[in-house]
């Protein structure tokens, strides 16, 4: 008896000029199409557009998994759509990774409040609406260290602010007020630091909360010695990243702020990388459970493909480096290390076989 060959589409953005035909072979995922296939396993493109809805359902439920690469924005959009056809994909027995409620849970900037508590974690608050910024970011500004606001839905440093009070006295302010001056500068590339009240500041922030609210993370000082990249096949580290300089990355002494450096590129190392490795011995032997524990999930369903961002936090008793969760990456991990890739193709036939 013959098995049949496992068939994979993979999601991803359809091109508006050409209205869906893009070829998945010959887009930037060609070295997970080659992976795939080398595995054993069949792939098929499926580009995506909300008018191509009904289309792409129809495409879907013809294969025995589906690996999505889409952004939580994508051309002005949100994934709305997408989710409730890929839920509905995936409640029909089909293979889908990410799935949407997966994403819920680690993908948005509300885990780091979640798992605040961890050794991961720092000083984080969690303001779920306007009002409660409102009232609480006065009390987190006025210990006069610098604060990292976060929407919780966002992409490539967009609603990423580090905020502090402008020209504190030489005592931490008793009192800040809506007219208190703040020094704000926004991660998005090409941003430079600006000066704004605490209401001007609000102001700009209210259109986050239609997307769920914001982040309040303390900032860290470490921040220039570089940001690391865990690049996760489901429980384990397939390779790193390492941005020197990365967003937020702050002027040289004496320098005025506007010339702060943007953000450089990210290069790629092997999961074998020599001084990374007590962190990928902390992932995948220690925050991976604590994760699953505290989310209510299990380790079958963490995402074929996901990342996790890391900052230095303050070196320990012993002067060995901590790290600080920056952020989890979901959605649409791309680029990534060429040494992910079989262990990518590896999983994915694992969970078809698992499916049936």
């Amino acid at each position: 008896m013959t098995t049949k060959q496992p068939r994979v589409a993979i999601v991803f953005p359809a091109d508006a000029k050409e209205q869906r035909p893009t070829k998945v072979e010959k887009s930037r995922f060609a070295g997970i199409v080659e992976a795939l296939g080398g595995g054993g396993i069949e792939v098929v493109g499926a580009p995506f557009a909300d008018e191509f809805v009904e289309e792409v359902r129809a495409q879907l439920l013809n294969v025995d998994g589906v690996l999505v690469w889409f952004n939580p924005i994508e051309g002005g959009r949100d994934r709305s759509i997408l989710n409730a056809m890929l839920m509905e994909v995936a409640s029909k027995g089909v293979f889908v990774s990410a799935h949407p409620e997966v994403i819920d849970k680690i993908g948005t900037k509300d885990v780091l409040y979640r798992t605040r508590t961890m050794s991961w974690g720092c000083d984080t608050r969690l303001y779920a609406t306007l009002d409660a910024m409102r009232a609480e970011l006065p009390a987190s500004l006025a210990a006069g260290a610098p604060r990292v606001l976060k929407q919780i839905r966002g992409q490539s440093g967009d609603g990423v602010w580090k905020v502090e009070v402008a020209d504190p006295p030489g005592s931490p302010p008793t009192m800040i007020l809506l007219e208190t001056a703040l020094r704000i500068r926004h991660a998005k590339r090409g941003s430079e630091e600006e000066t704004t009240t605490l209401g001007g500041f609000l102001s700009r922030c209210q259109p986050y909360f239609a997307g769920g609210g914001m982040i309040d993370q303390a900032y860290q000082s470490r921040l220039p010695d570089g940001m690391v990249r865990c690049y996760v096949v489901r429980d384990r580290v397939a390779g790193f990243g390492e941005q020197l300089v990365n967003a937020l990355y702050p002027a040289a002494p004496e320098t005025p702020m506007g010339e702060a450096p943007q953000p450089g590129p990210r290069h790629y190392f092997p999961p074998s990388r020599p001084d990374f490795q007590r962190l990928k011995e902390k992932l995948e032997r220690e925050w991976l459970d604590e994760l699953c524990q505290l989310l209510g999930l299990e380790k079958s369903q963490l995402p074929v493909l996901w990342d996790a961002d890391f900052l230095y936090g303050p070196k320990d008793v012993d002067g060995v480096d901590t790290f600080v969760l920056c952020e989890i990456n979901v959605s649409s991990v791309y680029p990534f290390p060429a040494d992910a890739l079989a262990p990518l193709a590896a999983e994915t036939l694992a969970q078809i076989k698992a499916g049936r």
